[in-house]
């Protein structure tokens, strides 16, 4: 019998990331980790499991397996619930496919998926995006004007927003112009990559899309124009809280900076932010000679060291003598004895040995992949004079254990 479900939701979990490589050699874009426990995929996830919103195909492709181990091992009320009422895994391979065309494409081949749900309403989201949203505010929205097509917007800055699909609206937050990326930005207020659509309307518009050849059939170059042009009702919901899109390395660690700053506060106001599997470790090893300020260090980690400003996650340790400051530590990584790492995001698995430097002293933020060895003389890591980074460290490190957060 034919299921009726009010809202579902298709998340885009298959992007390659490679403006985030090398971090994203091994896995999906979106099993990406963010902060001390988090992955990328549960901002979304746990929005879903928040907002009731309990049936989500999630849509894989580019090391596809990464995100359903992730998935499958999660603590997310309904990620037990695999291939029933919950979630389901729907890889481009489904299909027979080497890949999904475009982003309309992944949601056009999985049609069959949506039919089944009987869904009215279909949300659409990204796997690669920070921020905490409840999504039942913008269903009535999207009802109440009877919209065939919602996009959640922001406004954000004006040097960003080449980089979104920009709108503008009328009072009555109607969409009256939709241009992707645009070169020269006429407004600032950016679609933030969520989609909320009547089904029966972007069934339609996927049907005409994929017969059209010149479609690269895209949700932002291609079905979002089409709709608008079509002058079906196209509504704008404004949204005001934290929200980032995290595709790029410097986006990334601005974001991780975010959450040390307290401009992101994951998990507030009742909002249960789950991740991967808990484990039963409830605090840190830190040796006495161990010296952190204002960090985050996740319960199963191993720290022997100075660190400020930085992010550790499960798994890490880190040894004596070593200075860390404004960097990001990913699962499992081992840091030995005598190593100074500023403004760098060190990759899952990595291991950084005894007496290496890393980093570099303008801006730039400097990546070690995941599994990678990074040794003393390594000469790409020490054609700069780490003296004065070094002496920036020890006026900054404050030995004040207080200011864990795990």
């Amino acid at each position: 019998m034919k299921k009726h479900t009010d809202c579902i939701a298709m998340l885009l979990a298959g992007g390659e990331g490679r403006r985030l490589a090398p971090l994203t050699s091994q896995a999906a874009k979106p099993i990406i980790p963010f902060g001390d426990r988090f992955r990328m995929i549960d901002f979304p996830l746990n929005n879903c499991a928040n907002s009731n919103i309990t049936t989500i195909g999630v849509l894989t492709q580019y090391c596809a397996d990464s995100v359903h181990n992730y998935v499958a091992n999660t603590d997310h009320e309904f990620s037990e619930n695999i291939g029933s009422r919950g979630i389901s895994l729907l890889p481009s391979s489904r299909k027979c496919l080497t890949e999904y065309a475009g982003t309309a494409d992944a949601i056009y081949q999985n049609m069959d998926y949506i039919d089944q749900q009987g869904a009215e309403h279909v949300l659409i989201l990204s796997g690669d995006h920070i921020y905490e949203m409840d999504y039942k505010p913008m269903l009535e929205f999207h009802k109440e004007r009877g919209a065939a097509a919602t996009i959640a917007v922001k406004q954000v800055a004006w040097r960003e927003a080449s980089r979104f699909g920009i709108l503008t609206t009328d009072e009555q937050y109607r969409v009256s112009s939709f241009h992707e990326k645009p070169a020269e930005p006429q407004s600032n207020l950016a679609s933030m990559g969520i989609y909320l659509f009547r089904w029966a309307d972007l069934k339609r518009f996927l049907l005409e899309d994929s017969v059209n050849p010149d479609s690269s059939h895209d949700f932002g170059k291609d079905v979002i124009p089409a709709i608008l042009s079509s002058n079906a009702h196209m509504a704008a919901y404004p949204f005001e809280g934290y929200w980032r899109d995290v595709g790029t390395i410097d986006s990334l660690w601005e974001a991780n900076m975010d959450l040390l700053d307290g401009e992101l506060r994951l998990g507030s106001n009742g909002w249960p932010a789950m991740s991967g599997k808990n484990t039963t470790i409830d605090k840190p090893y830190l040796s006495p000679r161990a010296a952190i300020t204002d960090s985050i260090l996740h319960p199963a980690s191993t720290v022997e060291a100075e660190v400020t400003r930085s992010i550790v996650c499960s798994g890490v340790s880190i040894g004596a003598n070593t200075e860390i400051y404004e960097s990001i530590i990913m699962p499992g990584a081992r840091i030995g004895r005598n190593v100074t790492i500023h403004r760098a995001i060190i990759g899952e698995g990595a291991v950084v040995h005894d007496g290496a430097y890393i980093g570099h002293l303008n801006d730039e933020i400097f990546v070690v992949g995941p599994g990678e060895a990074i040794t003393a003389s390594s000469p790409s890591r020490k054609d700069y004079n780490m003296e004065p980074l070094a002496s920036l460290l020890h006026a900054v490190a404050i030995r004040d254990h207080s200011n864990i957060v795990g």
